[in-house]
């Protein structure tokens, strides 16, 4: 378990806007996803701050560590930034998305948040960006001078993407958080309260959409699992 010995964050990082700051989350899937995958690997464990997006992730840090950690979604500090955006009458940076999406969560953020600044930007549905993409993306989010950056394109693809132009980009700060802007934009909705409590938001989806969140539930969850408990076996057997 390699990638959990990295740190893991049990609470919202404190917000400094004087250096770079890279917020990413984990989950099951993703520690699955990031074993196979170098660069993502890499873009995880190099983030300032790795946040426990998944029940998996507290739950193995738990019984690995001993650690008692709060799990903290994407959507969950996308809010904490907005607000805190809001005090300091801030600016922030969509990147991702349909221009449709993009327009939702504009208007829903001036009636939210109407004391932040907000750009967007759409990018091109690709698998790999090529370098005039990149450069066009980095270059809408520069100019517009926003202190915070949310990246929405889905993982591995956003945290891989900020990894490789992290140098390029200027907002001090720069987090991916995928399916956040579709929950904000109401184009796809977030589990009820009542099983995010109880640490089971991913089963509402799950039985909506099993065919697109198979691999995530069917194969990486129990992959993660039988992995937890195959190494806390061999630390205790040395």
């Amino acid at each position: 378990m390699k990638l959990l010995n990295y740190t893991i964050a049990s609470s919202y990082p404190e917000i400094s806007f004087k250096g770079k700051m890279i917020i990413n989350t984990i989950n099951p899937h993703s520690y699955c996803i990031a074993k196979k995958d170098s660069v993502f690997k890499r873009a995880l464990t190099e983030a300032d701050v790795l946040l426990p997006d998944g029940i998996g992730i507290v739950w193995a840090a738990r019984v690995l560590e001993q650690r008692k950690i709060k799990k903290i979604a994407g959507y969950d500090i996308f809010i904490y930034l907005m607000e805190h955006l809001n005090s300091v009458q801030g600016s922030c940076f969509f990147l991702g998305a349909s221009e449709e999406t993009l327009e939702l969560i504009r208007d829903r953020a001036k009636k939210d948040f109407p004391r932040v600044t907000i750009a967007t930007h759409s990018p091109p549905y690709k698998t790999e960006f090529t370098q005039a993409d990149s450069e066009k993306m980095y270059g809408q989010v520069n100019k517009s001078d926003a202190q915070v950056l949310f990246v929405g394109m889905t993982a591995p693809k956003q945290e891989k993407w900020v990894y490789l132009n992290k140098e390029f980009l200027s907002p001090p700060i720069i987090c991916s958080i995928g399916a956040v802007f579709d929950f904000y934009a109401g184009t796809v909705k977030r589990s009820h309260p009542f099983w995010i409590k109880l640490g089971l938001e991913w089963l509402p989806r799950f039985i909506k959409d099993p065919k697109r969140l198979a691999e995530r539930n069917l194969v990486s969850t129990p992959k993660f699992i039988a992995e937890v408990f195959n190494y806390k076996l061999l630390k205790k057997n040395h």
